[in-house]
Order: C-alpha cells, then structure tokens, then sequence
C-alpha cells in the first residue's frame, strides 16, 4: 500500500523535522523543538532501516517523550541563567533608587515621580513633595519609605 503517494517517507519526516524547527523560531516557548529533533531522527531511521509507517509513528511518539522528558530533566538540573534576571521586572529594577512624592500617600497609598514616570507607591503617610527611596515592588506598585537625611545613628544625642 502507498501511503505516502509515492514520496520516499524519511523525506516527509525530515521536513516535518525542519518545519517544526522552524515554527519553534516563531512561537515561544522550548517544546516544538524536541519534537523536531524526534522527527528528525524518524527520518534518518526510516531511511537507514526502511521502517513501516507503524514502526515510524511508533518511533516517532517514543522519541518525542524520550526527548522532551529528557530534556526537561537536563534544563531543570542545569537551568539556563539569564546575564540580566530582572529585565522583564522593572519595579524590582527601582530598588534604591530615589523619587519624590507627586500625591500623598495617605493611609498608605500615594504616587511618586521617579525620572519621566509617576508610579503608585505604597508606604508610611508623607506629603507631596517629600523624597522618598524604593525599598521593593510588588508588581507595577513600588514600596516606599522616607529618605532620612540624617540616618538614626548620626543624629547628635539630645
């Protein structure tokens, strides 16, 4: 029986393998890969061995949960570091950093001007106007406290 209409069945596989590579380019995520590399190695087998279609799709299913299991293993053991973990965390990127009240924070919430942007803040009552340091975030809200000038242990002793 000619399941494949005449085309020699390692070419599909590998193509297959190629264009699963391919969209693993434009979607995100680290799974269509594996199963590139699966059907890749189905084509290279079917070509060198002659397998059935069912020993191809059986290989095939096989060495996509092989591959992808194994994978997930090896990436948990060994993760992949960013250079900079907190690109995609601008608030945490703030911590330290200096800004001035814009609208009081009052019972807690408030606004604060830091460079070219306002920010709702969450910290202790100030007035407008006030400096204040980013201690955290949580989320888009940055936590705040006031900027003491004189910390406690410079202050003279009264």
């Amino acid at each position: 029986m000619d399941w494949f209409g005449g085309l020699d069945a390692h070419w599909i596989w590998l193509t297959l393998g190629v264009i699963l590579a391919g969209l693993e380019l434009l979607l995100p995520g680290i799974y269509l890969i594996w199963l590139a590399l699966a059907a890749i190695i189905t084509g290279v087998l079917t070509l060198v061995l002659d397998l059935s279609v069912p020993a191809q799709v059986i290989d095939f299913v096989f060495l996509s949960l092989i591959i992808a299991f194994s994978a997930k293993r090896f990436l948990r053991d060994k993760p992949i570091v960013s250079a900079d973990p907190l690109l995609n965390r601008r608030g945490a990127r703030l911590v330290g950093e200096t800004a001035v009240v814009v609208q009081a924070i009052e019972h807690g919430s408030g606004r604060v001007k830091l460079g070219d942007s306002e920010w709702i803040a969450r910290g202790p009552d100030m007035a407008a106007g006030e400096r204040v340091r980013v201690n955290g975030s949580e989320g888009a809200v940055l936590l705040v406290e006031p900027m003491n000038l004189l910390s406690d242990a410079t202050k003279p002793a009264d």
